[in-house]
C-alpha cells in the first residue's frame, strides 16, 4: 500500500515525510494508542485505503495524504497540531484543525439530514480539502462495513452517506463517488432490493451488450459515411438509479425499459455543434421510429446548470424501446463535470454562492495548481450566512450579522418580547451579542420585560422585525386602554365630567400628533396626571369663555402662517385631523348615505374623487375596504361642540305582532324632545312584525336613549341602527 502511496504521489513524494509518519505510527503501536472502530476496523489501514482513494479520484497529493495519516495521531492525542505544523508546515495542520472542527461538529448531534447541516458542514470546514478527505474516507468506510455486526451504526453510516455525502460528491462533480455512495447506501438500508436488481443486470449483461452492439454499429457506419466523427456508448444506469425509477414509476424490474441509454458524443468545431447534433438525430430517427413524447430537446435552450443534449427514445431492433442522448464532446464533458465544466467553457458563474465557489475548486482541481488556489477558499462561502443550534440539536439559519435576540424571536414571539439575555455555548450573553456559525444558543426571559423601539436597530431577520413591530403596537393598545382608564378614574375622583373633544384639543395643544404617544408617556409617569387635569380644567374653563364672547382671544392660540405673506393667523390644532362643527368652512364634506353618521359617532373622512370628504362611521360596513384599498385617502376627523343638527337614521324594530304593540312604538318616539319621525314601514309574517323606522335625532347620547326606551316596550324583540 506504501508503494502505490509512493507511485501515485509521483514528484511531490518525499522519504523524509515517509520515514517520520512511519516513526509516529509505529510509536503509537507501541504504546496501545491504536483502537479500532466501532466496526472493528483498523484505523491505520483505513486512513491508507483513503488516501489512495483520494489520490486515484481526486489528485490532491501531499498535503492531503499527511493530513490523512496523521489526523488520527492527533485525535488519540499522540500528537499536536503545532507539533504537526512544526514537523510537517501550516497547510496540513490547517486541514487537520478542520477535520477536528467537522468532528466535534458531529458531537453536537445535530439533525444532520437538513439541507442546513450540508452548508454548515460546508462553511465550517474552511478548506474544501477538509470536504474532499470527508467524501473519500466515508466511500472507503462504507466499501468495507459490509460484515459488521454492528448494524445500526452499519445504518447510520449508509444514511449519511445517501443524503450527505453523495450530494456534496455530486455538487464537487466528483460523480464517480456520488453513485457508489449512493449504491453503497442502497446495499445497506435495502438490501433485498439492491441484491434482486444487481441479479438482474447481471443475468441480462450479455444480452444487453450483444443487443447495444447491434444497435449502434449501423449508425456509426452512417455517420462515418456522412464525415461526422464521433465516438458510441452504452452506459448502464447505476442500481440506486434503477431502484429509484421502480419506486417512481411503481412497477417491477421488468417494467424499466431503458436500463441503458446510448451516447453518441460527436467530435464538432463549436460553430457546427448544433447542425451535426441535428444532422445526427435525423439519421437516427430515419433509421428507427422515435416516440414524439419523448422527446428532450436540451439544445435549444440548455438546462439552467448548463446541461446541453439531444435526447430521444426509438424503437429499436426487437421492438425494444432504446434512449438515444446526442451531444458533442463539449457538450459531454460539461453533463461530466458539472457547472464547472460550463463555466470554464462559456465564463458563466453558477446563480448562487455555493456554486461559485464549488465551481472554483473543481477548475483549481482539475488544473493541477491546488496547493496555491485551495488556501484561497476559506469561509467566503456563506457569507451572508449562519448557521446555530438550538440546545436540543436543532440547526437554524439566520442572516449574518443576526443577534440572540432574532434567535429568540424565531423560537418564538412570547420569548422574544420577555427576553433579557442569553447563552452561547454555556456563556451568558446580552440579547446584543452576534450569532457565529456553530454557536449554540439558550435564551433567558423575565417575566416583566416588554418590547422596546430600539430593538428594531438590534435585530437582522424581517421575522424578528415584524414581531417587534407587532408588540410594540398591541403594546400602545394595551396602554392607552390602562392610561384612559387612570385618567378616568382620576377625573371621577375629581367629579369633573369628562368632554373627549376637550381632551384631544388638550393633547393637540401639548405636541402630542398621537393619542397613543400621550397615553404611553401617561402611563411610563413621564406626565403628571395631575397637571393634565389642571390643563384640562383651564382647557374647558377658556372653551366656556370664548363661547360667551366674554374675553378677548389670547395670543397664545395663534401661531404664525408662515405659507401666506399676509399677517394671517389660524387656530392651533393638530394638521392631520378634521374638526367637525357647525362653524367649518372652506372644506367640501358630507355625510355618506352607507352609514349615516351622526354627533358622538366615532368617525373618519374618505377624500373622494372630486375632492370632496365624505364623512363615515369608523364601524362603517365599507371601513375595511376603504383602509385596505385607499389608505392614503383616509383623514382623521371628529366632532368638535355639541350637537347643533338633527341627523337622519333608521331604526329596524323587530317584535311580535300584538295588538297595539305598533302605537306604543310610536307614542314613545312622539313623546321624546328633539326627536322627529320621518317615516314607519312595517311588514307582518307569521305572528311577527319587523318595521322601519326614519327618525330625526341630535346626537347618540339621544339615540342610546331612545334605543333604551324601545327595548322596554313589551313585545319588542331587537331594535337595532342601520
Amino acid at each position: 500500500m506504501a508503494e502505490q502511496l509512493k507511485s501515485l504521489m509521483g514528484d511531490e513524494y518525499a522519504e523524509e515525510d515517509a520515514v517520520k509518519v512511519r516513526a509516529q505510527i509505529e510509536s503509537e503501536l507501541q504504546e496501545n494508542k491504536i483502537n479500532r472502530d466501532v466496526f472493528g476496523l483498523n484505523p491505520i489501514l483505513m486512513s491508507f485505503r483513503t488516501a489512495l482513494l483520494e489520490l486515484e479520484e481526486i489528485g490532491m497529493k501531499r498535503d492531503c495524504v499527511l493530513s490523512i495519516l496523521l489526523y488520527n495521531s492527533v485525535a488519540n492525542e499522540s500528537l499536536t497540531i503545532e507539533q504537526v505544523e512544526k514537523e510537517y508546515g501550516a497547510s496540513i495542520a490547517h486541514i487537520i484543525r478542520g477535520l477536528v472542527r467537522i468532528h466535534e461538529l458531529y458531537r453536537k448531534s445535530p439533525v444532520i439530514e437538513s439541507e442546513n447541516f450540508r452548508n454548515l458542514l460546508l462553511s465550517f470546514a474552511e478548506d474544501m480539502r477538509v470536504v474532499l478527505i470527508m467524501i473519500s474516507e466515508r466511500v472507503v468506510l462504507m466499501r468495507h462495513i459490509r460484515d459488521t455486526e454492528n448494524n445500526e451504526a452499519q445504518q447510520k453510516v449508509a444514511e449519511e452517506a445517501s443524503y450527505l455525502y453523495a450530494p456534496l460528491a455530486h455538487k464537487l462533480g466528483l460523480y464517480k463517488l456520488k453513485s457508489e455512495l449512493e449504491d453503497l447506501s442502497l446495499k445497506y438500508l435495502e438490501h433485498d432490493a439492491y441484491y434482486m436488481i444487481k441479479e438482474k443486470l447481471n443475468e441480462t449483461k450479455r444480452s444487453r451488450d450483444a443487443y447495444i452492439e447491434k444497435f449502434i454499429k449501423p449508425i456509426a457506419e452512417k455517420l462515418d459515411a456522412m464525415g461526422i466523427k464521433s465516438h458510441i456508448k452504452g452506459r448502464t444506469k447505476s442500481i440506486h438509479s434503477i431502484w429509484q425509477k421502480m419506486k417512481k414509476q411503481q412497477c417491477g424490474f421488468e417494467g424499466i425499459y431503458d436500463l441503458f441509454a446510448i451516447r453518441i458524443i460527436i467530435d464538432s468545431p463549436l460553430s457546427e455543434e448544433k447542425m451535426q447534433c441535428w444532422q445526427t438525430y435525423s439519421l437516427i430517427t430515419d433509421m428507427y421510429q422515435p416516440n414524439p413524447k419523448r422527446l428532450r430537446d436540451w439544445l435549444s435552450v440548455p438546462k439552467s446548470n448548463g446541461y446541453e443534449s439531444l435526447h430521444i427514445t426509438v424503437l429499436g431492433p426487437e421492438q425494444k424501446w432504446v434512449e438515444v442522448q446526442i451531444r458533442t464532446e463539449r457538450m459531454d464533458e460539461i453533463a461530466e463535470k458539472g457547472l464547472a465544466a460550463h463555466w470554464r467553457y462559456k465564463g458563466i458563474k453558477g446563480d448562487s454562492g455555493i456554486d461559485d465557489w464549488l465551481n472554483n475548486i473543481r477548475a483549481a482541481l482539475e488544473a493541477g495548481d491546488s496547493l496555491q488556489l485551495m488556501d484561497q477558499f476559506k469561509m467566503d462561502l456563506y457569507e451572508d450566512e449562519v448557521f446555530v443550534f438550538t440546545p436540543k440539536g436543532d440547526l437554524l439559519k439566520f442572516p449574518k450579522g443576526s443577534t440572540v435576540l432574532d434567535f429568540a424571536y424565531h423560537i418564538h414571539s412570547g420569548v422574544g418580547n420577555k427576553c433579557v439575555g442569553g447563552k452561547i455555548n454555556g456563556r451568558n450573553v446580552s440579547f446584543r451579542e452576534v450569532l457565529h456559525s456553530g454557536d449554540t444558543i439558550g435564551i433567558l426571559t423575565q417575566n416583566n420585560q416588554t418590547p422596546k423601539q430600539e430593538w428594531l436597530n438590534i435585530v437582522q431577520s424581517s421575522r424578528a422585525k415584524s414581531k417587534i413591530r407587532l408588540a410594540l403596537k398591541e403594546l400602545k393598545v394595551k396602554d392607552g386602554v390602562f392610561a384612559k382608564e387612570m385618567l378616568e378614574r382620576k377625573f371621577k375622583n375629581r367629579k369633573i365630567e369628562l368632554e373627549e373633544s376637550v381632551l384631544y384639543h388638550l393633547i393637540s395643544k401639548m405636541g402630542f400628533k398621537e393619542t397613543s404617544d400621550f397615553y404611553r408617556q401617561l402611563v411610563d409617569e413621564k406626565i403628571d396626571i395631575n397637571d393634565v387635569v389642571d390643563g384640562y380644567i383651564a382647557e374647558k374653563e377658556h372653551g366656556a369663555n370664548q363661547k360667551m364672547g366674554a374675553a378677548i382671544r389670547s395670543a397664545e392660540e395663534f401661531v404664525l402662517d408662515k405659507d401666506n405673506n399676509a399677517n394671517s393667523f389660524r387656530t392651533k390644532s393638530s394638521d392631520d385631523e378634521l374638526v367637525i362643527d357647525r362653524n367649518l368652512k372652506g372644506v367640501d364634506y358630507s355625510l355618506a348615505q352607507c352609514c349615516h353618521p351622526i354627533y358622538g359617532d366615532q368617525i373618519f373622512g374618505f377624500v373622494t374623487v372630486n375632492g370632496g370628504i365624505k364623512i363615515h362611521c369608523q364601524d362603517c360596513p365599507n371601513a375595511p375596504e376603504l383602509r385596505k384599498r385607499f389608505g392614503y385617502r383616509i383623514v382623521k376627523a371628529r366632532w368638535s361642540g355639541k350637537g347643533t343638527s338633527q341627523y337622519n337614521i333608521t331604526l329596524r324594530v323587530v317584535g311580535n305582532d300584538d295588538l297595539g304593540i305598533v302605537n306604543n312604538i310610536t307614542s314613545i318616539i312622539s313623546k321624546e324632545q328633539k326627536i322627529v319621525m320621518k317615516s314607519i314601514n312595517i311588514d307582518s309574517h307569521d305572528g311577527l312584525f319587523s318595521g322601519n323606522l326614519n327618525v330625526l335625532i341630535d346626537d347618540t347620547s339621544k339615540l342610546d336613549a331612545l334605543l333604551k326606551k324601545l327595548r322596554t316596550v313589551k313585545g319588542v324583540k331587537s331594535v337595532t341602527r342601520l
